[in-house]
């Protein structure tokens, strides 16, 4: 391994923006305390422990059994 590494020519990664897309989601203080409290036991970031855990959900379809019926008075 080298004593130090020259970056000067290094270009960022044009794929990186493609492996995560940012997103605004609304959760129960309850969820968030619960995922936080996981990752600090696994060492890890809370963020990256909802993804784990949403992304294996989307692999296997595992799907909710419930029913959604919205507030009357708004808009779908």
């Amino acid at each position: 391994m080298r004593s130090e590494y020259n970056f000067s020519k290094s270009k960022p990664n044009p794929y990186a923006r493609k492996l995560k897309q940012p997103v605004t989601i609304w959760l129960d203080e309850s969820t968030v305390r619960y995922f936080k409290q996981l990752a600090q036991e696994l060492d890890m970031p809370y963020q990256s422990l909802i993804n784990l855990y949403l992304r294996d959900c989307a692999s296997s379809g595992r799907s909710l059994s419930l029913k959604w019926r919205p507030k009357s008075g708004r808009a779908a």
